[in-house]
């Protein structure tokens, strides 16, 4: 695939759609909504309450990571997902997006929080 059109089609892609999935593999792995809702809001400033409304809303990746802030020590999140170095993403919301799943997957790998939200 073309990445410029693997950039789009994140951009375009339902937060409402990947949510669930990021619920289901965190939970399969014995962890609980609440610690993936905590690390969404270390990553992008949004509280429970203001994650359901964005998701009730059916926004985009690009009007969800539009409308963060994004956690100052995101750049520490370093490592390969999906095939790519997150660190050598040039699309700077698909990186946001790469960001937001390697959290989840080092939630879902029993990873332990301090070290998920990048604590000193």
């Amino acid at each position: 695939m073309n990445k410029n059109n693997q950039d789009e089609r994140i951009s375009n892609m339902l937060f409402a759609t990947v949510y669930p999935l990021y619920v289901a593999k965190v939970e399969k792995k014995n962890r609980t909504k609440d610690e993936l809702n905590q690390i969404i809001e270390w990553l992008t400033g949004f509280n429970s309450t203001q994650l359901q409304t964005l998701i009730d809303e059916k926004v985009t990746f690009n009007e969800f990571f539009n409308n963060s802030k994004l956690n100052p020590n995101a750049s520490l999140i370093k490592g390969v997902i999906c095939g790519y170095k997150i660190e050598d993403i040039s699309n700077p919301l698909t990186q946001k997006v790469r960001y937001l799943d390697k959290l989840v997957d080092e939630l879902a790998k029993g990873r332990k929080m301090d070290k998920i939200l990048r604590s000193s």
